[in-house]
C-alpha cells in the first residue's frame, strides 16, 4: 500500500521527534508506561531510589511569591559552600529554565505556563552513569544496594573527568575549603567515613541525603517541601511496584532529561 505525500511528511516528523530508528530525543511517560518501559531491566539489589518532581505544584508555589526551601535546605544541610561567584558556584540542587533543562524538546511553541520558568535540578542518579565509567579512582560509584550515584570525595584527584562526562551539568568542583565558606556549619554532616568531609580541589554533588536515608528519613529537599505543604518533591523505591513515586508515574505523563543518550536518569518531572 502506498504512502501519500502528507502521510509521510507526517511519518517524518514522528520520527524526528520520537527517534524512530533510534533513542527519543525526548521521551514522554504516559501514565503507567513505566512499568513496561523497566520491564527486562535488571534493577539493582533491594531498592532503586528516585525522584519524582511534579513541577505543577512547584511553579504555582513560584507564582504565588518565589520558593527555594529545598535548595536552601540541601545547601545547609550539607554544608555547601557559597563562594560569591558564579563561575564557581558549587551546585547540590538548583534551578534553570525549563528551554535550558529540556533543549532537546522541538516544540518552538512553549507553553507559557512553562516557558522560561525556573526547573529544579540536581543529579539524576543514572540507572547507566557516565561520570562513573571515566572516574580513574573510583571515587563516584553507583552504590549496589540502592542505585545512588554515591562519590568519596577522599578517593578524589579532582580530574574532573566526571565534569566533562556528565550531560546534566550535576556536579561541581570545589576551588576553594568548604569548612571556610558556609557561615554556620553543620556539625552532623558528614555523619560516617563513607562519606567524609570534602577537601578543596574535589569534585561534589548531590547524593540523594544518603546520610538520612541511611536512618529511614527523607532527603532534606523533600522534607523542606513538605513542610511549607507545596509536596512537589516525591522520593521513593522505583523498583518498589506500590511506591509513591510508582504511583505518581502510572496515574501521569512524565518526561526526563536527554533521554537520547540512554543515561536512563532516575529523576522523573510532571508538567
Amino acid at each position: 500500500m502506498g504512502v501519500d505525500r502528507r502521510e509521510f511528511l507526517k511519518i517524518a516528523g514522528y520520527a524526528t521527534l520520537f527517534g524512530l530508528g533510534g533513542t527519543a530525543a525526548i521521551d514522554i511517560l504516559a501514565p503507567g508506561e513505566l512499568e513496561a518501559s523497566t520491564e527486562g531491566i535488571p534493577l539493582t539489589q533491594g531498592k532503586r531510589w528516585s525522584m519524582v518532581i511534579d513541577m505543577r505544584k512547584c511553579l504555582e508555589k513560584q507564582d504565588k511569591g518565589g520558593c527555594k526551601e529545598c535548595m536552601t535546605a540541601c545547601h545547609k544541610e550539607h554544608n555547601v559552600p557559597d563562594w560569591g561567584n558564579p563561575q564557581h558556584a558549587v551546585k547540590w540542587i538548583w534551578q534553570d529554565k525549563y528551554e535550558h533543562v529540556f533543549p532537546d524538546n522541538p516544540n518552538e511553541f512553549i507553553d507559557e505556563g512553562v516557558e522560561g520558568k525556573p526547573f529544579i535540578l540536581m543529579c539524576n542518579h543514572c540507572f547507566n552513569p557516565p561520570c562513573v565509567r571515566v572516574c580513574p579512582t573510583q571515587a563516584t560509584f553507583k552504590r549496589e544496594q540502592d542505585g545512588i550515584v554515591a562519590m568519596d570525595m577522599h578517593r578524589c584527584i579532582g580530574c574532573r573527568f566526571c565534569m566533562a562526562a556528565c550531560p546534566y551539568g550535576s556536579r561541581s568542583f570545589n576551588w576553594g575549603n568548604p569548612r571556610r565558606a558556609p557561615k554556620k556549619l553543620n556539625p552532623d554532616y558528614p555523619t560516617n567515613k563513607a562519606y567524609p568531609e570534602r577537601s578543596k580541589g574535589v569534585v561534589e554533588k548531590c547524593n540523594f541525603c544518603t546520610e538520612l536515608v541511611a536512618k529511614g528519613e527523607l532527603p532534606v529537599c523533600v522534607q523542606s517541601c513538605d513542610k511549607i505543604k507545596v509536596h512537589a518533591l516525591n522520593f521513593g523505591d522505583l523498583a518498589h511496584p506500590e511506591s509513591n513515586v510508582r504511583k505518581l508515574l502510572r496515574d501521569h505523563y512524565s518526561i526526563r532529561r536527554k533521554p537520547a543518550l540512554g543515561t536512563g536518569p532516575n529523576v522523573f518531572y510532571i508538567i
